[in-house]
């Protein structure tokens, strides 16, 4: 059968021109500091979010926990959406390897403002913890790839300085972001103190994500990936992936982006089924499935049946992820698949 695999933009597999990449990288040690296609790598994504430096990491998990743990003490208090992906699917990082607890904001589709923001900080007081960090995530995950406006990052880094608190945005998708919002990675990125951006995502690469910042931060940070076991030898076989896709990889998300757009207009107009295709900002598609279809879970193990594959995201919720491993044909395929449930 010919999978239709729409349960993450995580299941793209590298390209033969990748795996030639890979197969041709100069490499040495990174622990050690000499592995050059890692120091390109980093140099290179330093100067594009306009940062002194950048950090090569194993995960977008670990670049989230290695820059909370790197600006924060235990027994701070990190402030950020309830959707968080560095607290929702991180096993519990904040607090297992940083000792931070976390203020919750529930923003509309993961997005907040600096008022929220305000509204969660501590007084400087012994019986508190303190407000040391504030986490935005762009695109955000539970929020069915919703992008933050430039003008809100704006509104929260100036109340994030006059209140000294380090402002990190979980960038794993922000190259979906940049895309669709017709911005410069740095537009985004002059903005706050610290980012992470995954490789491993919708822009194809096997493994690898970067975390950039200060160079104080970043050498900080680097003793955390040590920590934390992400120290990697002859990784620039992964780095070399990741540079291919910068080159290669990254305008194409605009056709992901099309694609999530034409499930999610086909979605809204079946029966049994809730979705604003307005929503649909990227490559996310969250919807709604109406009790007479039943559990979430038991219509995707329908989808299965029929050769699409998605993720129960709750009681009543289904996530499709598009991404460069699917065609235009297989989303006509996944949206035949969808008529069938809801008119059979």
């Amino acid at each position: 059968m010919n999978i239709v695999d729409l349960r993450s933009d995580t299941v793209t597999r590298p390209s033969p021109e990748m795996r030639r990449a890979i197969a041709e990288a100069e490499v040495g040690d990174d622990v050690l500091g000499d592995d050059p296609t890692v120091l390109r790598l980093q140099e290179r994504v330093a100067a594009m979010f306009e940062k002194p430096a950048a950090l090569f990491v194993p995960s977008g998990s670990m670049a989230n926990q290695v820059a909370i743990r790197a600006a924060t003490e235990p027994g701070d208090e990190i402030i950020c959406d309830v959707t968080t992906h560095s607290y929702n699917y991180e096993a519990g990082g904040p607090a297992a390897l940083a000792g931070c607890s976390m203020a919750f904001i529930p923003g509309p589709r993961g997005i907040f403002a600096a008022a929220d923001v305000a509204a969660c900080l501590r007084p400087r007081n012994s019986h508190f913890p303190q407000s040391k960090m504030v986490i935005v995530e762009n695109t955000n995950n539970r929020g069915g790839g919703s992008i933050w406006p430039l003008e809100r990052v704006a509104d929260i880094q100036k109340i994030a300085a006059e209140q000294r608190l380090h402002l990190h945005m979980d960038g794993a998708r922000l190259m979906n972001a940049c895309v669709a919002a017709r911005r410069k990675p740095s537009d985004y990125t002059r903005l706050v103190d610290s980012v992470s951006m995954c490789f491993s995502k919708g822009l194809g690469a096997p493994i690898g994500s970067i975390l950039a910042g200060s160079k104080p931060f970043v050498e900080r940070a680097h003793r955390f990936r040590k920590m934390f076991g992400g120290g990697m030898r002859q990784v620039g076989i992964l780095a070399a992936a990741a540079i291919y896709a910068l080159d290669h990889n990254v305008e194409r998300l605009a056709e992901d982006h099309r694609h999530a757009q034409q499930l999610a207009e086909a979605i809204a107009a079946l029966p049994g089924l809730r979705l604003d295709p307005r929503d649909v900002e990227t490559n996310i598609v969250i919807f709604e499935i109406e009790p007479r279809l039943g559990t979430a879970e038991q219509f995707v193990g329908r989808l299965r049946e029929r050769g699409v594959w998605m993720f129960a995201t709750g009681p009543t919720k289904v996530r499709a992820v598009t991404h460069l491993d699917v065609s235009g044909e297989q989303i006509s395929r996944a949206i035949e698949a969808f008529r069938e449930l809801c008119h059979g």
